[in-house]
């Protein structure tokens, strides 16, 4: 059996990172940081890993710029670790090798705006609420939302998702078109503007998912939508987790084009509560969310309803005003902070998992069960029409043995999901936390296609080593 190393190399030398901080310095100029605090500030993700930072951070303006600096690092062997809003969960961000991280937030532009074919272009430092701040007056918006205010470059390389997943699809299918710098310093186009072609490979959704280990994206068409005509949701209560999630899913079986279907259990539904200063009942329950013209959301609320009322669901509690809807999915997406109300002072490792819709529910409730069985206090919130949900367990990382127990947890999670025709991630990535899981979900051969395409784009090995499975 061939044992595969993470990377094909260690950290750079002293020589080498004074080499390669000279050379940036002398292009770049106080846009090159060395200084610990900002290394370490670029060298972790949000939840609980060990900081790992990198050698310096460097601030690009444009494609050409970045170009620029991976020439210079594939010229010496050095790491390349691209950064955004260090929203991500995995340690994605990560430096386990040293090197470069390239922070591509001052490349913030929206480039252009074409209404009549739904579509924009975008840098990759742009944040999800930026863009539909400045798309709003048009009409128009991006509906991938995951809970952070992530940039747009991050939520590509993460293949993103979020509460609006049900209908409108992952990042995977409302992206159009990239601009990647390879690991060489090539600038390279994926596709035109055109919705479809047939003209060769698909690099698009290639790059879609690769965490910056192929390439560092710097331009991104993405495909826009139109506001809607009428938008009605609101919160459902459930007596179980398996009635919430059985609804949810005939829901989806019955063709109802709902927008945002999502769980949460009782004890987070606590820390909502809490945390964003509601008085929702502490049971587990359904945010749902309709979108379409007026008549089309009203009977698609009614036909909700009665389905909900078939698994003991309700009385629904409608948000009818925009403020009152903002304020239920702020509070949705707030769920990693609010949960930490739960138990001050712990620290989270939250993870997510994903199954085929046919087997959430058990999965869910096996879940459950497995939480209390442990003795952890772990709270589930879920886009649970796609079969995705999340954990965020709270632990005391200065337990050996509380943390013992988490990850057997964890471990038992992952297996279970995968047991189930699942996956280790629905939309987190893979980044360090869960390589050791590739193996497992992956046969392989598909591994070894993976690293064939990994050495085929960067032979080095210099673009975010480290992550997504083993070299």
């Amino acid at each position: 059996m061939t044992v595969h190393r993470s990377v094909p190399f260690g950290r750079p030398s002293p020589a080498v990172v004074e080499t390669v901080t000279a050379e940036l310095q002398k292009r770049f100029g106080n846009r090159v940081v060395t200084s610990l605090a900002v290394r370490q500030q670029h060298g972790h993700s949000l939840t609980w890993s060990d900081n790992q930072p990198p050698d310096m951070v460097v601030w690009p303006e444009s494609t050409e710029e970045v170009a620029e600096i991976v020439k210079v690092c594939a010229a010496h062997g050095m790491p390349i670790i691209p950064y955004g809003a260090g929203t991500s969960l995995e340690g994605h961000v990560n430096a386990p090798h040293g090197g470069v991280s390239v922070d591509v937030s001052r490349m913030n532009a929206l480039v252009a705006v074409h209404p009549d074919d739904l579509d924009c272009v975008v840098q990759p430092g742009m944040t999800r609420k930026t863009l539909n701040e400045l798309l709003r007056d048009q009409g128009l918006f991006f509906p991938i939302d995951p809970g952070a205010d992530a940039s747009i470059g991050g939520m590509v390389s993460t293949r993103a998702s979020g509460t609006n997943a049900v209908r409108y699809g992952t990042m995977k299918d409302n992206v159009i078109s990239l601009t990647v710098v390879t690991a060489s310093g090539e600038i390279v186009k994926t596709a035109s503007r055109a919705r479809k072609s047939s003209a060769g490979y698909d690099l698009t959704r290639l790059f879609v998912g690769s965490e910056g280990t192929l390439g560092i994206v710097t331009e991104i068409t993405l495909k826009l939508y139109g506001i809607p005509e009428a938008i009605s949701g609101g919160i459902c209560p459930f007596p179980s987790v398996r009635a919430a999630c059985d609804a949810a899913i005939m829901t989806i079986q019955a063709g109802i084009p709902i927008a945002r279907v999502e769980l949460a259990d009782a004890l987070q539904v606590r820390a909502f509560n809490l945390h964003s200063k509601l008085d929702l009942p502490e049971s587990p329950m359904l945010f749902v969310e309709f979108h379409g013209s007026e008549q089309g959301v009203q009977e698609q609320s009614q036909r909700f309803g009665e389905i909900a009322e078939e698994f003991g669901g309700g009385p629904f509690r409608w948000a009818t005003k925009p403020e009152e809807r903002t304020k239920l999915w702020q509070a949705r997406h707030d769920a990693y902070w609010s949960c930490f109300t739960l138990r001050p002072g712990a620290k989270t490792i939250a993870t997510d998992l994903c199954v085929p819709i046919s087997r959430l529910a058990d999965c869910v409730e096996e879940t459950h069960k497995d939480i209390e069985a442990t003795g952890l206090l772990a709270p589930i919130v879920g886009h649970v029409g796609d079969g995705n949900f999340h954990l965020t367990p709270l632990v005391d990382t200065d337990s050996p043995e509380e943390m013992e127990r988490l990850g057997a947890f964890l471990d038992r999670l992952v297996r279970r999901a995968i047991a189930m025709e699942g996956t280790c991630t629905g939309e987190h990535g893979v980044g360090q936390k869960k390589m050791k899981y590739m193996e497992i979900e992956h046969s392989a051969a598909t591994l070894d296609a993976m690293r064939m395409i990994k050495r085929t784009f960067d032979p080095q090995g210099i673009m975010n080593p480290g992550k997504v499975f083993y070299v």
